[in-house]
């Protein structure tokens, strides 16, 4: 149980007549806020590393770089750790989980052959915390992803294979989605590129479309299942061309109306996706989004509170574009207490969130009424607002710790149960 604060409660009582002051009631905010799950990635607490064995190393341009102790090496000490992180983070969330993060047994279980069954103790687990989940089909680190290609690999019966991979993926996202009472988002990110200039660039995606096409030949029930689809500017081993594309994907997205996966760090390393929401959002029913930091390249750093994700936080709010949103994280940090990571990452996403649904209507009016000045004047002055204030009085109303007071819980279960992973 955590103690309310009574300097928090002063706190929060003069932000509230701050706000009040800007035409905002925080309440409403707040109460917005915990409205709004985050879809936590399994990966971040075993560095991208699942659970079987397919005979590979990490590949397909995904580096986990660090050692630190106390890696998640089982499902149970996976779901432990992620335990520990849900209880640091406000609010009601969900779980990503990647394809090879199933339970198989002991027995080899190629990725063709993945079944719903294999997944239910994350199913299990989720339902019991009263939890959605999305899933990924994983077309990396795998004998048949060496090449560089998967669903677009010039052999029919390599693509034939990664087919029947998302295929089986989807029937396992569906049937997430109906036991637990909430659509599951299935992404689909492939690795397929070119390290140097490729001469043919059109056949690979006219593969890719193909196959794709008999992926989603079946239609699942969108109660319980959606599809989605992930563009990359470039990844390591495929610097001079990737056969899914922003364009390939945004035109697929467009035509079969899928969900369209933004990754904030699949971009050039000066482009935004906040500006894109919008504009996606007119042709497409649904965004995904992966909140991730990219440092000069596609690194997936933790998120942190900085002005992109500030951004696209604004755009989601300002523009009403919540409800067609799914939000999700995707970075991978070995260099730092992974729970941690996980909290960090996910607290500085709401707390975009929060500063975004506290932003005053004045502002929207200056702008209608055609007073830039005023637009300008009062964007710059709401900066200074005590959001902070009312972001603590959250924490606390949703039991968890306020402030730096999250970090003693992650150092304590670091030395009383990461430090004994050897």
């Amino acid at each position: 149980m955590v103690k309310s604060s009574k300097h928090v409660a002063q706190s929060y009582k003069l932000a509230q007549a701050q706000y009040a002051d800007f035409g905002v009631d925080v309440d409403t905010a707040m109460s917005k806020l915990a409205t709004i799950p985050i879809s936590l990635h399994c990966w971040q607490g075993d560095d991208v590393c699942g659970f079987e064995d397919a005979g590979e190393g990490l590949s397909g341009g995904i580096a986990v770089t660090g050692n630190y102790r106390g890696k998640a090496r089982t499902p149970e000490e996976l779901r432990a750790d992620l335990d520990k992180a849900i209880s640091l983070i406000p609010g009601k969330h969900r779980l990503n989980l990647h394809a090879f993060y199933g339970e198989f047994g002991g027995k080899k279980v190629d990725r063709n052959e993945i079944r719903p069954e294999h997944f239910k103790n994350w199913i299990d687990w989720a339902k019991a915390k009263g939890m959605g989940m999305d899933f990924n089909p994983t077309c990396f680190s795998h004998p048949k992803a060496a090449e560089g290609f998967t669903l677009s690999h010039p052999k029919k019966s390599i693509r034939d294979f990664w087919v029947d991979h998302c295929i089986a993926s989807r029937e396992i996202g569906a049937h997430m989605g109906k036991i637990l009472g909430s659509p599951t988002v299935t992404n689909i990110w492939i690795p397929d590129g070119y390290k140097d200039t490729p001469v043919d660039r059109l056949s690979p995606r006219q593969r890719l479309s193909e196959s794709l096409d008999r992926v989603f030949a079946k239609k699942l029930n969108p109660k319980f299942h959606l599809d989605a689809v992930e563009c990359k500017l470039f990844g390591i081993g495929s610097e001079s061309y990737v056969v899914g594309s922003h364009e390939f994907y945004m035109g697929y997205a467009i035509k079969n109306q899928k969900v369209l996966c933004l990754d904030a760090g699949h971009f050039h390393p000066t482009e935004g996706i906040a500006d894109k929401l919008t504009s996606a959002l007119m042709y497409v029913p649904e965004i995904l989004l992966h909140v991730s930091r990219g440092v000069r390249w596609d690194s997936d750093h933790v998120v942190t509170l900085d002005d992109a994700l500030q951004s696209i936080a604004a755009e989601l709010v300002r523009n009403k574009l919540l409800a067609r949103t799914h939000i999700g994280l995707d970075f991978f940090d070995a260099s730092i207490n992974r729970i941690a990571a996980w909290t960090i990452g996910t607290r500085n996403t709401l707390k975009a969130l929060l500063m975004a649904l506290l932003e005053p209507a004045a502002i929207h009016d200056a702008e209608k009424s055609g007073d830039l000045t005023s637009r300008l004047a009062l964007m710059e002055e709401s900066k200074s607002l005590p959001w902070g204030a009312v972001w603590d009085a959250y924490c606390e109303s949703q039991n968890v710790p306020a402030g730096r007071d999250w970090l003693d819980e992650v150092k304590h279960y670091e030395n009383t149960v990461l430090s004994k992973r050897i």
